[in-house]
């Protein structure tokens, strides 16, 4: 009987190592007939829109202060600017962005000839022109790449439609469309992320909630903030005020202690690690999702940005001044640097969703929704790849250097509108998707 069952499996090990065998030929000549694919395409044109990089809180920390038992830390830099530390990180970006690029053909590894097809606007805050400097010394260092911003406190029209005046919004329309996807309960959204925002109260008291809180007595409690939803007031569309908003706050600005690099004693008073801050950061990616990616708040709000893209891309497929671009014909790099609602606005309108250093949806400082435009050598055709790109917490707690051999995470996105099998979008069907999820009114 032993002998036998020797035999057998000696039989299916034999088996299994012919299948591997197989699958791995298979898998082989996939991988081949992919980069055969893709050497005989050109990289003509890269858009790239990156939130800035790393910056001070922007909300008021006294009103913070009522929810902890010890004040949150302070900043070197005034609230809601570039610091230090995140300008060197977004440098870091660029000259991975340079490499990388190079490695594809579209730049020349080094030298100043590439940086005049090099095109940066940003925001007029001062994180975002800031960011779009550190970015231009790492892609070009001595080069002269100009940063196109208005000037600081106007509105503009690309990153901040609403603020811009740029049409005139539904505001009524916009409460029922987040109404709808919180059950017309804003009160249920406390409930729905108890677990994350016990987590974080436990963070922010220092102690297990219950009676090993008495002691943090003075530190009010998130679910003791009021929800309401109403329409908006002035640039806001929807006025929506819930525990998981003012968490979201906290949770980012937990996110930028954590990647600023600060001592381990001031990221979350010493109570949150990488581990801790990815279950945390999930209160912000929910309420971004309902704030920011609802359908018809997002279309507004990224409209405008959208169709400049677009026109932008469109002036490369036809190697024509197309009016609306932010480009100059012969330009292979566009770099668009605002904010992580921009992001996420433009989330919503196409239906992207990605994952990537182990978080769903997230917007980190510096992180970026690429889009690249190719075209077939054999075919002409032109089409379109999409990614999102953004340097891991760890690299960027330890502003580690980045090249291709330690790269900044880069995953690929599905476009739902006109995504093929190989996640690639041709021009047309990629130019009707964002076509179709813009709204004329909101463009400029």
């Amino acid at each position: 009987m032993k002998s036998r069952d020797r035999a057998a499996n000696s039989f299916v090990a034999c088996f299994l190592l012919v299948a591997s065998c197989v699958l791995c030929a298979q898998t082989a000549a996939q991988a081949g007939e992919k980069n055969t694919a893709e050497k005989d395409a050109q990289l003509q044109l890269v858009v790239l829109i990156s939130r800035h990089g790393v910056r001070s809180p922007t909300g008021k920390t006294e009103q913070m202060n009522r929810y902890a038992q010890k004040p949150w830390p302070t900043w070197s830099v005034p609230a809601g600017y570039l610091t230090e530390h995140g300008a060197r990180l977004m440098t870091l970006f660029g000259i991975y962005d340079r490499e990388m690029l190079a490695a594809e053909g579209l730049f020349k590894p080094a030298g100043c000839e590439d940086a005049a097809h090099i095109r940066i606007v940003a925001d007029s805050d001062q994180r975002t022109r800031e960011t779009g400097k550190a970015l231009a010394a790492g892609l070009a260092p001595g080069c002269t790449i100009a940063v196109a911003a208005l000037p600081e406190g106007t509105a503009d029209p690309l990153f901040h439609p609403m603020a811009a005046g740029l049409g005139q919004p539904d505001k009524l329309l916009a409460t029922a469309a987040v109404s709808g996807r919180i059950g017309a309960n804003p009160q249920g959204l406390a409930e729905a992320y108890r677990p994350q925002l016990e987590s974080l109260e436990e963070v922010l008291r220092g102690c297990k909630l219950g009676a090993e809180c008495a002691g943090a007595a003075a530190a009010q409690s998130l679910f003791d903030i009021p929800s309401s939803i109403a329409p908006g007031q002035g640039d806001h569309l929807v006025e929506l005020r819930t525990p998981l908003g003012i968490a979201s706050t906290m949770a980012e600005n937990l996110l930028l202690e954590y990647t600023e690099g600060m001592e381990t004693a001031n990221v979350g008073w010493g109570r949150v690690d990488a581990h801790e801050l990815r279950e945390l950061l999930e209160l912000h990616t929910a309420n971004e999702d309902i704030a920011q990616r609802t359908g018809y708040i997002a279309r507004v709000q990224s409209s405008n940005l959208l169709f400049h893209v677009l026109q932008s891309m469109e002036e490369t497929v036809t190697a024509h001044p197309v009016k609306g671009a932010l480009t100059q014909p012969g330009d292979r790099l566009l770099i668009l640097v605002g904010h992580d609602t921009n992001l996420a606005n433009i989330g919503g309108a196409l239906g992207l969703s990605w994952l990537i250093d182990g978080r769903r949806d997230d917007t980190p400082p510096g992180g970026s929704l690429v889009f690249e435009l190719w075209k077939s050598r054999g075919t002409g055709e032109s089409f379109v790849k999409t990614f999102y790109m953004a340097q891991t917490l760890e690299q960027m707690r330890n502003a580690t250097p980045l090249s291709i051999e330690n790269p900044p995470s880069r995953v690929p996105v599905f476009v739902p509108g006109c995504g093929r099998a190989d996640g690639s979008c041709t021009w047309k069907q990629f130019q009707e998707t964002v076509q179709s999820a813009t709204n004329s009114t909101f463009i400029h």
